[in-house]
């Protein structure tokens, strides 16, 4: 068995999706390597986005990434026909050519986008994969049925230079361009060199600017909605049964490879990611497709980022397109990133790596690009820095590591106890946890716009004081493992007492925030959720079984949790628009993936019924066929159909899944 034969191909359409624009341009795969850069696109072969490219990268560590290799056009020569193998559409609403009438089928091997071709008597096998660890995209192309006639490929490979945020209009770039023993270099100096070479064929020099490609997903943000690329060169590449050919695009970081060795290479790197995962991690042996769809996917936020004394440091990125590294997000989504693949090193490097970043016991939310200062401005990432390391030396045993990493802990306790940033400390009266400052949203309904927060949430949150909770018995366990002074245990008992203040007399689960300036708020909101399914439970069975009830009554979706109820005359039901309708909706009622986990964590916890709580999740099987192709988009509209929105590809949407599942799944196996 080849390891092809070992990767999911849970992702499969036909010609009812390729050949329909309107589904095929919403279904996009993207591809990671490891080192922050990617490439993406829509099975039509459209570029609908800003951040579709076959290569982007940080040419400006240690995330500043650029678009550089845009598009290879591929057409198909046969005698004096002529067949387009790719489609583009243009500011006037035609998409010309539809190279994608000719798609017989799309799948994913893995992570890795096939398309096949049919023209006639003429089957295409196309593919495209990223070498893990460089900054390199290889599209190839090989032919998938007997044909006794010459056939070949001309490839047109536009470039831009430009960062992934932003659009080009022409001539607003001139890189230097040459053709140097078969390789294109193209150059911007003291920047970048990236080389396009042809496999199976040759490279003939360009330069023609190719304008007005249409963005409708731009357009529907409220963004500039048109680009412009630069053709540089075109490829003629020789068509051969069973034979790959292709064109290679990498920066001077990569090299240039061999086809057939480099997807084997590729291949065999997602098979030996599942293998470990099964191997390590129990539950997954015998997963379904989808779940070992997750693993892969897992897979794809997690990257290398030395630092000094630290080389073997890797952090997270929170999400694709446009997020960065995240500390809030990296610390939630590290239990399913890592230890429910069996990756433990790589959870111990992150978390150790982060350590080195905590400073008057916060940990920054937000890390910047080059010359910025990280933002200092989350009242949750660093109790979830906490509950990150408990999940790691209950899955390891690391008790090493934890002795390392126990005064930064301890530092963290001293300075919420009195006093950190933004007013986030312990309350003398109760010993919760209260926080936030006029124009600040601490928590993770952070959404603001011109210094304004649509959610400020000031006082003291449910889940902060929920994660406050946690991190103290979390700490006293640590102190008896490690054998050092015991001083945790009453300011939780402590907490513990006080927590009874979030419950409401009507029976209708918790207050959101107490002690607000307005008083106690009864919004219906899901962070309650947290209050029952973080490992450590202020909450009596009683109070639990109500949070989750609640919960699930009014805001539960197969997809998520609403952030509001939609009796609320607040909520809003559809996350649209531009950027301040969308923001001003992100925590009103859109419906957050990654919150579906905790909600089947807490169901099992009250009803120990896992089987049920699993079932919870299945509806994310199907939505892996949707929006970004085996990975799980950031939010969903409130209302039903509950349409996937924001970034297409979430690292915590991706592990807060999979991590309940194979909870859930060790659960229902003890039974």
């Amino acid at each position: 068995m080849s390891c092809a034969d070992r990767l999911p191909e849970w992702v499969r359409f036909g010609r009812e999706v390729c050949g329909n624009p309107a589904q095929a341009e919403r279904r996009e795969w993207w591809l990671t390597n490891g080192r922050g850069a990617y490439a993406a696109g829509t099975i039509a072969g459209t570029l609908t986005r800003r951040y579709h490219g076959l290569l982007v990268a940080p040419i400006d560590p240690p995330l500043g990434r650029s678009l550089l290799f845009a598009k290879a056009d591929a057409t198909l020569l046969d005698g004096e026909n002529s067949w387009p193998l790719h489609s583009n559409r243009w500011s006037d609403g035609v998409i010309d050519p539809a190279g994608y009438l000719h798609i017989e089928s799309f799948h994913l091997e893995g992570r890795m986008p096939v398309w096949r071709f049919a023209l006639g008597d003429v089957a295409i096998e196309q593919r495209i994969w990223m070498e893990h660890g460089k900054d390199t995209t290889c599209i190839a192309w090989r032919l998938a049925s007997e044909c006794d006639r010459p056939l070949s490929l001309r490839v047109a490979l536009l470039v831009s230079v430009r960062d992934f945020h932003a659009v080009s209009a022409p001539g607003v770039f001139a890189p230097a361009v040459t053709l140097d023993d078969g390789v294109l270099h193209v150059e911007q100096p003291g920047r970048f060199r990236m080389g396009l070479c042809a496999r199976g064929g040759r490279i003939e020099q360009d330069a023609t600017w190719i304008e007005h490609f249409d963005l409708p997903v731009e357009r529907e943000r409220g963004l500039e909605d048109g680009d412009n690329h630069l053709r540089v060169g075109i490829a003629h590449l020789k068509l051969l049964s069973g034979d790959w050919c292709g064109v290679v695009g990498c920066l001077a970081n990569g090299g240039l490879p061999y086809l057939g060795e480099s997807l084997r290479q590729h291949q065999n790197r997602d098979a030996s990611l599942l293998t470990r995962a099964c191997v390590t991690s129990p539950a997954l042996t015998g997963a379904p497709a989808w779940i070992d769809q997750l693993v892969l996917a897992a897979d794809s936020f997690l990257i290398a980022r030395p630092l000094p004394g630290l080389p073997e440091a890797e952090s997270v990125i929170a999400g694709y397109p446009w997020f960065g590294e995240w500390g809030r997000d990296t610390m939630i989504a590290l239990p399913g990133l890592t230890l429910a693949t069996g990756r433990y090193d790589t959870a111990k490097h992150v978390l150790e790596a982060f350590a080195h970043h905590v400073d008057q016991g916060m940990l920054p939310n937000w890390f910047p690009g080059p010359g910025q200062t990280p933002q200092y401005n989350t009242a949750d990432a660093s109790l979830w820095f906490i509950e990150a390391w408990r999940a790691y030396v209950e899955a390891t045993g690391d008790r090493h590591a934890l002795a390392r990493a126990i005064p930064v802990l301890a530092a963290i306790i001293a300075a919420h106890r009195v006093g950190a940033r933004h007013g986030v400390g312990e309350g003398p009266a109760d010993g919760l946890l209260k926080a936030g400052e006029p124009g600040l949203a601490l928590t993770w309904m952070d959404a603001r716009f011109d210094g304004q927060a649509f959610t400020p949430r000031i006082g003291k949150p449910v889940e902060i004081n929920a994660l406050w909770y946690n991190a103290l018995r979390s700490m006293a366990n640590f102190s008896d493992q490690l054998n050092i002074p015991q001083i945790y245990t009453d300011p939780a008992d402590r907490v513990a007492a006080s927590f009874a203040r979030f419950v409401r007399a009507d029976g209708e689960g918790l207050f959101d925030v107490i002690d607000a300036p307005e008083g106690n708020d009864a919004s219906l909101r899901p962070n309650q959720i947290l209050a029952v399914s973080l490992h450590h439970s202020p909450l009596d069975p009683d109070s639990q079984r109500r949070v989750v009830t609640v919960c699930g009554r009014h805001l539960l979706t197969s997809q998520g949790l609403r952030t509001l109820a939609p009796s609320d005359p607040r909520h809003r039901a559809h996350y649209l628009g531009g950027v301040v309708s969308r923001d001003s909706a992100y925590h009103q009622g859109t419906a957050w993936a990654w919150l579906l986990g905790h909600y089947a964590l807490a169901e099992h916890r009250v009803t120990g019924n896992a089987t049920l709580a699993q079932s919870r999740l299945t509806p994310i099987a199907d939505h892996l066929r949707d929006a970004g192709l085996g990975s799980v988009s950031e939010v969903f509209d409130s209302a039903p159909p509950h349409t996937p929105r924001g970034a297409p590809a979430q690292a915590w949407s991706v592990a807060c899944v999979l991590d309940a599942w194979c909870r859930l799944e060790s659960a229902r196996r003890e039974r």
